[in-house]
């Protein structure tokens, strides 16, 4: 049987997952003639973990019992997937046991799996870039709470700083450390020449310093 290629570019993965149930499946309505050899190409991704993508809100059918007449449900979500058994072998009428995120179980023939693969069911997490962000992120505040802690600051000053409130006297440093860098910078200089500096954050806050030591803060409205 010729491959049908239903991957995106760049993906030759998904290519080779495709061509291998293309292989092994035999056609609607004939999933009582798998061969022995199919069979073990079938489990062969048992073990192997796969996302739902929903597509216009809709996601993967799965079914709460390996029947063809189960109830089904729809996974609307984004969501981790795992083939934890091929089942049905005995009677050659597999179907995949899925392990769900929330640990729920349920069953998806190979059929179609097939038919979901590479659209609603793929490879790869769709999350994975925005739980890095978010990993990255909780990181960052960690090591900034650390910092604060090392200051030698008084307690209330240490518990503003965890709250992101700055504190009039601190430099750019100390500033920069706890809140931050800053969206926008504006230099100018004072009415008696004192180099002055406001720093724009993103809650619409301006902070003033002069010569180098926060004088003030100016609380905005949140944009």
């Amino acid at each position: 049987m010729k491959p049908l290629n239903i991957a995106r570019p760049n993906a030759t993965g998904f290519v080779l997952g495709a061509w291998l149930l293309l292989s092994v499946v035999p056609p609607l309505g004939a999933s009582h003639h798998y061969t022995a050899k199919q069979m073990e190409a079938l489990a062969s991704r048992v073990g192997q973990t796969f996302w739902s993508q929903p597509i216009d809100g809709k996601g993967p059918s799965l079914s709460v019992t390996p029947t063809a007449n189960g109830k089904l449900l729809r996974i609307d979500s984004v969501e981790s997937l795992q083939i934890t058994e091929l089942v049905g072998q005995t009677a050659k009428n597999p179907y995949y046991k899925i392990k769900r995120e929330n640990g729920q179980e349920a069953y998806i023939s190979p059929e179609q799996f097939l038919e979901a693969f590479n659209l609603t069911i793929v490879t790869t997490d769709p999350a994975a870039d925005d739980k890095r962000k978010l990993a990255e992120a909780a990181d960052a505040d960690k090591k900034r709470i650390e910092w604060i802690h090392k200051q030698p600051w008084s307690p209330a000053i240490k518990e503003a700083a965890i709250k992101k409130q700055a504190i009039p006297g601190w430099n750019t440093s100390e500033v920069k450390n706890v809140l931050g860098a800053p969206t926008r910078v504006t230099k100018m200089r004072g009415p008696i020449k004192n180099a002055e500096e406001q720093w724009l954050y993103p809650n619409g806050s301006v902070l003033i310093f002069i010569n180098g030591l926060l004088s003030r803060v100016e609380h905005g409205a949140s944009k």
